[in-house]
């Protein structure tokens, strides 16, 4: 087993997409897609539905914003703002303790003295520590205990302005306390410079990171970055202090004056505070967080809960891609794996990579009006779907699938891989050329078919037909929810016809209380609207004008609608809509349809409903016609006018 190379090894894959990972799978994002474009929604809606929603293997935005929420609220219920001071309460309680222990068996006045001064202490805590500044402890431990205090007041306050303070200075020295002093007065100094606008700012910065850079792991690479992250860390800190109520502000603002015994880095901090607000005032300076838990945060802790909260505030913002122009390349990425770790980045990534392949690969494109609409490419890839469906459908209800484009007749010109069932003849040529191409690789041996390998010659009857699709979109359509079947079936049958007998002519008509020819776009994207009226008068109307067109094909009309005619065109071109059907309605209608039976068309009506008024009339237009009613239910709707498309063909 060979070992790996001395220099190399191996680990998770971080540095974008992963190259070897599946690639998404488009043609289920893009079925899910087209589903809420037929029921409705426009192609932007039904893509950030999905994005939303998420696909079988990866979570939804509106998961990762959940989980967000739902790590907000933890971090709210979880923890208080009170954790210095009752770090400095317990470090004052425990320094008298031990003073007053040192102090009892001394029987001097002295001891006494000093007894009385310790009961007279006022009850606030930072004044009680104010009063100790000069206290001359007797006790050592007593004496440490204090100088913890003033300790922990420095690290907390400086901890809370710099990302890792508190943890570096666990054992200050007077040297340490010098050299923060010094990076401050050098830092407020910097910044001033900046405020002015001085042109020396890039050789002072240059300086001041040369000098200080190891209070800074953020490594900033100019000014600008450097008051950013100054910026966002005080006014976390700001937001904890506003927290707080008025009573712990004032006890903290006075124990500051204690930092390392020595008021300079409060009054340091305090105008590094000023200057950033005023070069950020974009910050969020005066919000507050509700923090109710039982846990306390010390100032450091706090001010880094508070960035937490905004950050998990920002990643909710770019999750919910509300704002103009949003893309999922917006969401930051660092921050999601700290907040909800690998997985949620992993999920964003592939959410990211599906609607880029989606537009990349001219699935979804933009309409000259700006809008979005689905491509070309999309609604052929939607119609193998549908067809697939449809297909499958009729199988099971005893139909065959006719996947030939003609059992008999003259070649097309067209080419197709080889399917069980498959009667046409192979062509040679490019059998041959795929069995080469998939051997070349082996280097000798000859060439060998395989199934795989074999393509057919398409042929296409020489008899044409002139399709009429008349599809019912009056608001019952909706209502009862028949408008996705309606939409995929006419998806499924366009697909067929423009991929297997491209020498028909479907036309799609579209009738409520008017009606119109519709190409497939707009029927997919058509949204359903409230609408009195069942115009069947006018589309069979424009149904017989499409026949005359193509004088020279079989006539073939077939017309989907859960409804009675309500509705007739008048000579002027208005519709006249009456419920129930006035009797010039009726009139109308069958007059078109012993119109369409004179030029020997073939009329099918699909019912959708049991109401017994239309199941007459339909019955009605049937006799008058000699064509036949069909009632499928709304899943079945599709398999039922496709097959009788393919029965009616294969009569020709």
């Amino acid at each position: 087993m060979s070992s790996i190379p001395e220099g190399w090894s191996y680990g998770p894959w971080h540095d974008g997409p992963d190259p070897l990972k599946a690639p998404a799978d488009l043609r289920d994002a893009l079925d899910e897609i087209g589903r809420d474009v037929m029921n409705g929604s426009s192609p932007r809606s039904a893509l950030e539905e999905l994005l939303r929603r998420g696909t079988r293997n990866t979570q939804g935005l509106d998961d990762l914003s959940r989980r967000l929420w739902e790590r907000r609220r933890e971090i709210e219920r979880r923890h208080n703002l009170d954790g210095t001071l009752r770090d400095v309460q317990r470090l004052l309680n425990e320094a008298l303790e031990a003073e007053r222990h040192e102090l009892f068996p001394n029987p001097s006045d002295d001891a006494r003295f000093r007894e009385a001064q310790l009961d007279a202490l006022p009850s606030g805590t930072a004044a009680a520590v104010r009063e100790l500044a000069n206290y001359d402890w007797q006790s050592s431990e007593a004496r440490e205990k204090y100088e913890e205090i003033r300790e922990l007041l420095g690290r907390e306050l400086l901890g809370s302005r710099f990302e890792g303070m508190k943890e570096a200075l666990q054992q200050t020295t007077p040297e340490d306390v010098e050299a923060i002093n010094e990076m401050l007065t050098d830092l407020n100094a910097l910044l001033a410079a900046h405020a002015q606008g001085r042109p020396e700012v890039p050789e002072l910065f240059e300086e001041f990171m040369a000098n200080h850079g190891e209070f800074f792991p953020e490594n900033p690479q100019n000014v600008e970055e450097l008051i950013d992250v100054l910026a966002q860390r005080a006014a976390a800190a700001q937001r904890m202090m506003n927290s707080m109520t008025a009573e712990q502000r004032a006890e903290l603002m006075e124990l500051s004056q204690q930092a390392f015994g020595s008021p300079q880095l409060a009054q340091q901090l305090s105008q590094l505070d000023a200057q950033l607000q005023s070069l950020r005032p974009g910050e969020d300076w005066y919000g507050s967080e509700q923090m109710s838990g039982e846990d306390p945060l010390g100032l450091a802790e706090g001010a880094r809960a508070m960035s937490d909260l905004a950050e998990l505030d920002a990643l909710a913002e770019q999750l919910a891609q509300s704002y103009p122009g949003a893309r999922l390349e917006d969401i930051d990425l660092d921050a999601l794996t700290r907040q909800l770790g690998d997985e949620a980045t992993v999920d964003a990534r592939r959410l990211s990579e599906l609607e880029r392949q989606l537009r990349d690969q001219g699935l979804i494109e933009r309409a000259p009006d700006g809008s979005l609409r689905l491509s070309p490419k999309a609604l052929r890839q939607l119609g193998q779907t549908a067809l697939a469906d449809v297909l499958r459908a009729a199988r099971g209800s005893g139909e065959r699938d006719a996947a030939n484009a003609g059992a008999a007749g003259e070649l097309s010109g067209s080419t197709r891989q080889w399917e069980f069932g498959d009667t046409q003849p192979w062509d040679v040529p490019r059998t041959v050329r795929n069995a080469v191409l998939r051997t070349a690789h082996t280097g000798g041996g000859g060439v060998k078919l395989d199934v795989a390998d074999v393509e057919i010659a398409e042929t296409e009857h020489r008899a044409r037909a002139a399709v009429a699709l008349l599809v019912d979109t009056s608001w019952s359509m909706v209502q009862e929810g028949r408008w996705l079947p309606m939409k995929r079936t006419a998806l499924a049958l366009h697909q067929l016809i423009s991929t297997r007998y491209r020498n028909d002519a479907l036309q799609l008509i579209t009738f409520g209380r008017y009606a119109g020819v519709v190409e497939l776009p707009q029927l997919i994207g058509m949204e359903g609207t409230w609408e009195q009226g069942t115009n069947a008068h006018h589309a069979l109307l424009l149904a017989g004008r499409h026949l005359r067109r193509h004088p020279d094909a079989q006539p073939v009309v077939l017309m989907v609608t859960d409804g009675e005619p309500t509705a007739h065109l008048e000579p002027d071109g208005t519709a006249e809509f009456s419920y129930p059907p006035e009797p010039a309605t009726l009139r109308k209608t069958i007059f078109e349809v012993d119109r369409l039976a004179k030029l020997g068309a073939t009329l099918t009506v699909f019912r959708l409903g049991d109401d017994p008024r239309l199941n007459a009339f339909v019955d009605l237009l049937a006799r008058r016609s000699g064509g036949r009613v069909l009632a499928p239910d709304p899943d079945g709707l599709g398999a039922a006018v496709v097959g009788d498309y393919l029965r009616t063909r294969r009569k020709l």
